[in-house]
């Protein structure tokens, strides 16, 4: 039976316009952050703004946005055999990867820093990556890999020696060859095994010497390596004199592979575009970096490296998540008026920008003590040595929680995979199991306190600097103090937390607004508060905050 001209479809028509909906983020500028800029300068790196801004221009474009939503819908794929059936054990990765590894290299944000002489380097390295972090997290692993690889190396002078040009090089150069031959090296690293997880020392991978002094070879596993696609690799395993760290290149001077079997990738909650390994060495062979037994002495220095790095990433996911919810809301209208018009909203939005800011302030303070460490400031190396580590465990775990209410302000729309919410709220808890979970940081921080009484002071010396500013901040160090006389394994977290508020608190006493310190210090110490963001107290400065925060434009 055929249609009657009566029951032919009519003309097509639209069956409603589009209203009351965001537009684009993008273009925006990702260092337009007054905490961020502030902190820049205050931390001996403001001759490096210029740059800073140029990259979070950039950051915030169309095409870096791009880059990332594809490196992250198209994932590394490993290719263990080629065609003829010879072992290559190659990661295959999207162009746009590419294209944020290059940018990221280029910018400094790898190992460039340990190759600059001024003074305030490896702050700039840190602002670079907290706008470029708007970006993708999952390129953030080779490059702070790489970045934390070279004081590492250094305890091996003649490796350094060849090494180090390449891992400070600017020079993105992918593809596995001799590295030596190449113009710039990517470092990854191979700690820990199924066994053990972070207890390093019950690590099974042997190293057994040969003829030529240095150079052993490798038999055993490794759970989480990242970034196999690396040039070379730190690597923890047992020696004749115990654990030790040595280097593994994955093509050896002669131009052969060396043995790195990569059995599988990890499939992951989040960091999906960064591939995730696990190698398995038998005859791979390997440089002694360091002395024998001395592998976490050896490797100590990369692990604050990269748990600086942890903290910069989640006040970068934190700052992203924050400018999003911002937009949203500022074009989103209900129950009559726009939603950034609406108080709860407004409360909302200002708590998060309190936690972002501290969370800045913290990232870049932690930076200019690592900078000022390396250049042989004893007071600042205890200082960065426990903050490093309060910081890494709170900042953290703050982390998931701002997200899922970032994403929140987005309603639905920020549920879907469209807006990219979903993928900033899954990279979230990576930071904090990343270099040690909480726990370990806990315990670390324990340790710092019993077997490094100098950090104690180097501590309470900078928050002291606020002495006298804020009643609240004052009663918070005096219950501080008296907390850490008392301090038990099973009470670590809650001391720890303490320590991170408190110091965080005497940054913003100290370096801003009032309208911010006020409100912090007010609900973070002073009790004023729910158990949500969006629970400020009545009395905190809403426009205050979101003026400095997200600037009064529409």
């Amino acid at each position: 039976m055929s249609l009657t001209l009566a029951q032919s479809p009519g003309p097509v028509s639209a069956t409603h316009d589009v209203t009351n909906q965001a537009s684009p983020l993008s273009p925006y500028d990702a260092s337009d952050d007054a905490a961020l800029l502030e902190g820049l300068r205050r931390e001996g790196a403001g001759w490096a703004e210029v740059d800073v801004r140029r990259l979070g221009q950039r950051a915030g474009s169309p095409g870096p946005q791009e880059w990332s939503e594809l490196a992250n819908r198209h994932e590394p794929v490993l290719r263990t055999h080629d065609r003829y059936g010879h072992r290559v054990d190659e990661v295959d990765f999207h162009p746009a990867w590419h294209e944020l590894m290059r940018v990221a290299v280029t910018e400094g944000l790898a190992g460039a820093p340990w190759a600059d002489d001024r003074p305030g380097a490896h702050v700039a390295r840190t602002a670079g990556g907290l706008v470029w972090g708007h970006t993708d997290a999952g390129h953030g692993c080779p490059t702070s890999m790489t970045y934390a690889a070279v004081p590492a190396l250094r305890r091996q002078p003649d490796l350094a020696k060849v090494y180090e040009p390449l891992l400070t090089s600017r020079e993105y150069d992918p593809g596995l060859r001799v590295p030596t031959e190449k113009r710039g090296l990517l470092a990854g690293m191979g700690m820990t095994e199924k066994q053990g997880g972070s207890d390093v020392r019950t690590n099974t991978t042997t190293a057994t010497p040969t003829a030529e002094p240095g150079v052993y070879t490798l038999r055993g596993h490794k759970w989480f390596t990242s970034a196999p696609m690396c040039d070379v690799f730190l690597v923890l395993a047992q020696a004749p004199d115990g654990l030790s760290c040595f280097l593994v290149p994955r093509v050896l001077p002669d131009g052969t592979r060396n043995p790195f079997r990569i059995q599988r990738l990890k499939d992951k909650l989040g960091n999906r575009s960064n591939a995730s390994s696990e190698p398995e060495f038998d005859g791979t062979v390997a440089w002694l970096v360091g002395p024998e037994g001395w592998g976490v002495k050896t490797i100590i220095e990369m692990v604050n490296c990269t748990r600086l790095d942890c903290v910069m990433m989640s006040a970068a996911l934190m700052r992203k998540t924050l400018v999003e919810a911002g937009h949203h809301v500022r074009h989103r209208s209900a129950f009559g008026a726009r939603l950034i018009d609406q108080p709860l909203m407004r409360n909302v939005l200002a708590d998060l920008a309190l936690e972002s800011e501290a969370a800045t302030t913290l990232t870049l303070r932690l930076a200019g003590a690592a900078d000022r460490a390396v250049r042989g400031d004893a007071g600042e190396q205890a200082f960065r040595r426990i903050a490093t580590a309060v910081g890494k465990y709170w900042v953290t775990k703050r982390g998931p929680a701002f997200t899922a209410e970032a994403l929140e302000c987005l309603g639905g729309n920020g549920y879907v995979e469209d807006s990219g919410m979903p993928r900033h709220y899954r990279e979230a808890p990576l930071l904090s199991i990343w270099e040690g979970s909480g726990n370990v940081n806990a315990l670390d921080v324990l340790r710092a306190l019993t077997r490094e009484p100098a950090t104690v002071d180097a501590l309470f010396g900078e928050i002291a600097l606020a002495q006298g500013a804020d009643t609240r901040l004052d009663a918070a160090v005096t219950r501080l103090r008296a907390r850490l006389g008392e301090a038990t394994q099973a009470g670590a977290r809650r001391l720890v937390e303490q320590m991170a508020l408190t110091l965080q608190a005497s940054l913003l006493v100290r370096h801003a607004p009032a309208a911010v310190a006020d409100a912090f210090c007010a609900t973070r110490l002073g009790g004023d508060w729910g158990y949500a963001f969006g629970t400020l107290p009545d009395s905190a400065d809403l426009d205050g905050i979101l003026g400095r925060a997200l600037g009064g434009g529409n």
